[in-house]
């Protein structure tokens, strides 16, 4: 079989790192990563040593993936289901955001906790510096003992100093209410204390009303300042509301540009407007990511209530970037699934009803089911006919959408998270892959579960399926990226893990080989220890656990840490890019594409993503396999469409500058 590169070679593209120079980012000048207003010492410095290149063994069926490490962490205590990862102290080590819903912290010796911010000491240990930190101080009243609610934690360096600030999102439906804290852009001091940003900023919605769901940093008119793609959830009444794009003034400061880029939506009146997108989200979720490799940002609201996911198309025009509704001609505001006929309560319901439209059509339900579904949901069962064969009820309940380059195509595809109740029938749509397609205006796929093998072993013939928050990443370092969906919240619920045995082909592993973590709601994958391979942590749901599905919950929403154990026989590159001449420094939205003799990866560097915020880590990991060298090519945010070449050589983690040469990194604790 011909490898990748030869096969580019013989079409007449000869990469670098076959035919060209090489040079190994070794013994390069030292790299200050921090800024005026970073603390002298970074925990950093130049790496003069030579990296070694191992054999690539890799993950095969019976080979114990992951090692429960909670207590050595110094987690026991921590609870939470909303999971982010972040470096707020710029040393290089990734921490923890954790959060176990949106209610205010009171750090008294006898107070409840919602929220933790977990610094990574580098000893193998984090410590909690939720209070030091004061990313919960708040605005209406100066009381230590407490701290400022948040639902949503994101973190990005708005105002391109060098450090990473966190929007710290909370629902405020009502705005007349004066005694109420708002979201906040929370500013890094730089010596790993926060302060409160600007009291004018569009970012608090201190005039109006929100409910933030998923917020994601991008800059979506590539002029160096990070802007905020932000997806609202409902008001009370289930309302629906529309989601806000913000433009940032590389200070800290933002200003609502929703409808001057086309991402106007209307309210939830019409069926038309509904089957077509073009009304609010119920949003669960925000995702952006460059879907067709034009440098610009798309932008993705993931939807509750059966309601149609959103995708925007960004666009160039001489009015600046302006946003096209590619919802539902991309495939993403749902599938292609829409016979409602299968669904046990419009049998019901026609059974009771046969003269309603289409009833004569739908096949009799057995009268033990009906006689259950209207015990559990009423008379009507959970079927309502006038709007329920509508297309905009026939989609799914989703929560998290991850962008990633499944297939190693050079495009992002996306990985979305369904709730799926069995009685509701094959409508509703299942967490599964999109395939793009590499179209210009963006196209996905629906190859389904049955053919990529994201199947799973559902308990009895009544089952649900919880998904709303997963990831994607190469636990075994292989150069393919492997699924893991956090199920939760339903009895027979846990994580599921799956290998990329080849492209778009997954093998479910067995809880021997990872582990078993039931109610798996909230993840958070990063390289904790710096060993080489990708660690995960998981949140615990206990909604739901009362009678005897309570048997499978945990008497705390206690999180669990899960060490990779891959690292020591595989190669890995880690990449830390710092954007400079026109790029936002954290350089969100950068597309890093790594070549090897046998795969292409393609990863973006992520602003924030999914239900209720979460987020990778900044510093791109890649598995390598056997490979030892690796040709890298870095295509930077900005208005220029500046790219980079390098050849570097395997298990080592580079700092690149934009405009620099790379530079090998050692971390210290």
């Amino acid at each position: 079989m011909e490898t990748f590169l030869k096969k580019l070679c013989v079409l007449g593209v000869c990469l670098l790192a076959a035919c060209g120079p090489r040079s190994t980012a070794n013994g390069g000048d030292s790299v200050d990563t921090n800024t005026e207003t970073s603390t002298p010492d970074d925990g950093q410095s130049t790496d003069s040593s030579t990296p070694s290149c191992n054999p690539g063994s890799l993950w095969e069926p019976g080979t114990k993936a992951f090692t429960r490490t909670t207590s050595a962490w110094g987690l026991d205590g921590v609870m939470g289901i909303r999971l982010a990862v972040s470096d707020i102290d710029n040393d290089g080590w990734p921490d923890l955001l954790v959060r176990n819903g949106g209610g205010p912290d009171d750090f008294g010796p006898e107070g409840n906790r919602s929220r933790w911010i977990l610094r990574n000491t580098g000893n193998g240990t984090f410590e909690d510096v939720t209070q030091a930190t004061g990313i919960l101080t708040l605005r209406l009243q100066d009381d230590p003992n407490l701290g400022r609610p948040g639902q949503v934690f994101t973190t990005a360096d708005v105002n391109n100093d060098g450090l990473l600030d966190i929007y710290t999102g909370q629902s405020r439906t009502d705005p007349t209410t004066s005694d109420s804290e708002t979201s906040e852009i929370m500013l890094s001091n730089g010596d790993g204390t926060f302060r409160l940003g600007p009291e004018d900023s569009a970012a608090r919605f201190a005039n109006e009303p929100s409910n933030p769901a998923g917020v994601s940093f991008i800059d979506y008119n590539l002029d160096g300042n990070l802007d905020i793609w932000i997806t609202h959830n409902e008001l009370p009444g289930l309302v629906a509301m529309p989601d806000r794009l913000l433009r940032g003034d590389g200070e800290g400061g933002f200003v609502d540009v929703t409808d001057e880029t086309g991402l106007h939506t209307e309210d939830w009146h019409f069926f038309d407007n509904l089957n077509n997108a073009k009304s609010h989200s119920w949003a669960w979720g925000a995702v952006a990511c460059d879907l067709n490799n034009d440098g610009i940002a798309e932008l993705m609201a993931s939807s509750y209530g059966r309601a149609p996911n959103h995708l925007w198309r960004g666009v160039t025009s001489p009015q600046g970037t302006l946003y096209l509704n590619e919802s539902v001609a991309s495939g993403y505001a749902f599938d292609h699934r829409t016979d409602w006929r299968d669904n046990l309560s419009a049998q019901c319901f026609c059974r009771d009803n046969p003269s309603e439209s289409e009833c004569d059509t739908c096949p009799l339900p057995d009268d033990n089911i009906c006689a259950s579904l209207a015990n559990a949901f009423g008379p009507n069962y959970r079927w309502n006919h006038a709007y329920g064969r509508e297309l905009f009820s026939l989609g799914g309940n989703s929560g998290t959408t991850v962008c990633a380059d499944i297939n190693n195509d050079g495009y992002q595809d996306l990985m979305t998270h369904e709730i799926v109740h069995h009685d509701v029938g094959t409508n509703s749509d299942p967490s599964e892959l999109l395939v793009n397609q590499g179209d210009t205006e963006v196209r996905f796929e629906r190859p389904g579960n049955e053919v990529t093998g994201l199947t799973r072993i559902d308990p009895g013939s009544f089952w649900d399926h919880g998904d709303m928050t997963g990831t994607v990443f190469d636990f075994d370092n292989d150069g393919w990226l492997d699924i893991y969906i956090g199920a939760s919240d339903y009895p027979g619920n846990k994580g599921l893990l799956y290998h990329q045995d080849s492209p778009l082909s997954f093998q479910r592993l067995e809880v021997a080989d990872y582990f078993e973590h039931f109610r798996s709601h909230g993840v958070a994958v990063a390289d904790f220890d710096r060993d080489g391979d990708v660690d995960i942590v998981v949140g615990h749901s206990r909604h739901r656990c009362s009678g005897p599905a309570g048997v499978e919950c945990g008497e705390t929403s206690q999180i669990e840490f899960f060490e990779n154990q891959m690292g020591s026989t595989s190669n890995w590159l880690q990449l830390r890019l710092e954007g400079t001449q026109g790029s936002n420094r954290a350089a969100i939205g950068a597309r890093v594409v790594v070549v090897t003799e046998d795969t292409q990866q393609t990863r973006h560097v992520d602003g924030g993503h999914g239900h209720f915020g979460l987020q990778q880590d900044l510093v791109l990991h890649f598995g390598l396999g056997n490979a030892c060298t690796a040709q890298i090519t870095v295509h930077w945010p900005d208005n220029a469409g500046t790219s980079q070449e390098f050849s570097v050589d395997a298990n080592q983690i580079l700092h690149i500058r934009q405009g620099d040469t790379p530079t090998a990194l050692i971390l210290k604790p």
